[in-house]
Parts: C-alpha cells; structure tokens; sequence
C-alpha cells in the first residue's frame, strides 16, 4: 500500500446516476459500482467513495474539485480519480498510475468522447480554481488538460484509450470490442442492446407501414443500427 497515494471514486449511486443516463437501468449501474469498488479493492491502493451525499459544489467541476481536495486535505500527496461507467477498468490502470506518478506530474486515461476515465494528479500539480473552469462533461476536457499542462510543462502519462458509457452508441462499441469485461455486466448490456434494437425495429417497422404506398420502385435496403 502507497501512503502517498489515494484512489477517488467519483461516483453517484445508482438510483442517482439513472436519473441522468436514464437509457440505463438501476440494475446495471449497480453492477458497474461493485465492478469499479471490487478492481479498487483488488489494488490494496487507500481509496474513498464519494456520492452525491458527500459532494459539495452546485456545478460538476466544483463537486469534483472539492472531492479532490478533501481527499489531498486528509495527507495524502497524490490523488487517483475514476468514476464508475468503464467496464473496462482494470486493477492494473490503478496500479500502473501509481507507479507512474512516482516520475509524471499528470497520468490520463482518455476515453473516445473526449473526456477521461481516470486521472492522476500530484496535490502540487492541482489548483483548484483552474480545475473548476476546465470544460466538464464535453469533448474539449483531454485537449483543455493536455494544452494546459504542455503550457505548464508538465510531463503527462497517457494510459491506453477506454470507452465509458455515455450513450448507448457506448454499449455497441463496448459489446463488440475484443477487451473482457465481467460476465455479470456483460449479460446486462447486451440485454439492453438487444431491447434498443427490438425497439428500433418495432418503431421503424410501423414507420413502414403507414408509409408503404404500390410504387414499388426499388431503393436502399433498411438499415437496423
């Protein structure tokens, strides 16, 4: 265990967190949050979990800004941050950070939307005022850090590309990728894949049939994404 290093979970409950991604159910939520706490746990890495009931901040950025603090107020001088909507985190992102922040001033986990899924940062490197105003929850945030760190010289880490679940364009991409995620979350995207495109079907399919007209001229095949 690193006394030096904290892991942040950034995460709400589950009941909370559908209210903004309601294309997603309680029960999936609820196994990505004992996902993400199982792979902290496994990296015997200090670790805190703060929901909405311990957050403190009207916008995003000063939720996050203050949970970050309050974990670098409690001693430690390196904070790890993840959320809770990457089935593909594994123990050993958690654990490469750690080591990397022994000689990076920043470690990035981007996602393909543009945002990040974890983040290291040093307790010298963090100034809060600045972290509030970066462009949270669009696809800007990496290219504001990374332009903000080269300005600062600042050397940074980046860990591989992962997709997080913001869309259920997510889901699809996350299903057909080749990197394993656990099988109890995995069976409950693809049910919810498989009622995206039952629903997709069914609502293009009376489309068809209001529409259908004995002009039965030739065109492009439907196309069920």
């Amino acid at each position: 265990m690193n006394q030096k290093t904290a892991i942040l979970i950034f995460a709400n409950s589950a009941e909370k967190e559908v209210e903004r991604k309601s294309f997603l159910s309680t029960e999936v939520f609820a196994a990505l949050n004992s996902h993400t706490l199982k792979t902290v746990e496994k990296s015997g890495i200090d670790y805190f979990h703060i929901s909405e009931k311990q957050q403190i901040g009207t916008s995003f950025g000063e939720r996050f800004s203050n949970a970050i603090n309050a974990i670098f107020n409690k001693g430690f001088n390196n904070v790890i941050t993840i959320g809770n909507d990457t089935p593909h985190l594994k123990t050993h992102h958690l654990v490469d950070t750690l080591h990397q922040l022994e000689t990076k001033d920043v470690v990035l986990g981007p996602s393909k939307d543009g945002g990040f899924y974890l983040m290291g940062i040093k307790k010298a490197q963090f100034n809060k005022e600045t972290f509030i105003e970066l462009p949270w929850q669009t696809n800007r945030l990496h290219k504001s850090i990374a332009t903000i760190a080269a300005t600062k010289n600042l050397e940074v880490q980046f860990l591989e590309l992962l997709n997080d679940i913001d869309s259920k364009e997510d889901i699809r991409f996350i299903l057909n990728s080749f990197k394993a995620i656990p099988e109890f979350i995995l069976k409950l995207l693809q049910k919810l894949f498989f009622t995206f495109k039952s629903t997709f079907f069914l609502e293009n399919f009376s489309t068809l049939k209001t529409s259908f007209s004995k002009n039965y001229n030739k065109g492009s095949p439907l196309i069920f994404a």
